[in-house]
């Protein structure tokens, strides 16, 4: 069975740091585009990083740009999202996904229906 699984989620002041990670098991995702998303309650998914699987480019939504780190580590097959500067409005469920080897990541990257593998979610909660 193929999952992907966030952990590092929590409740973190704003101003705080907190790093999300996403781990693979059943399958390999070291060629595929691996994204971040997050969902606030009553929201759309909103994309919020993906990094290549080719060549490791990363891409940001405005909203996290300078703020938010997307990493990848092809040995152990993870995927991390380093957020520092909080803020509440980050408050939100965050996804990892691998984006469809169909799509190009610098076009359809941030675009969530695009994305063909999912995890459960991490809940992240940032305090004001």
């Amino acid at each position: 069975q193929v999952q992907l699984v966030e952990s590092g989620g929590g409740l973190v002041q704003a101003g705080g740091s907190l790093r999300l990670s996403c781990a693979s098991s059943g399958r390999t995702f070291s060629t595929y585009a691996m994204g971040w998303f997050r969902q606030a309650p009553g929201k759309e998914p909103d994309g919020v990083s993906v990094i290549s699987g080719v060549d490791g480019s990363r891409y940001y939504a405005d909203s996290v740009k300078g703020r938010f780190t997307i990493f990848r580590d092809g040995a152990k097959d993870t995927v991390d999202l380093q957020m520092s500067s909080v803020k509440p409005e980050d408050t939100a469920v965050y996804y990892c996904a691998a984006l469809s080897p169909r799509f190009t990541v610098a076009v359809w990257g941030l675009v969530p229906d695009k994305y063909e593998y999912w995890g459960q979610g991490t809940q992240v909660t940032v305090s004001s």
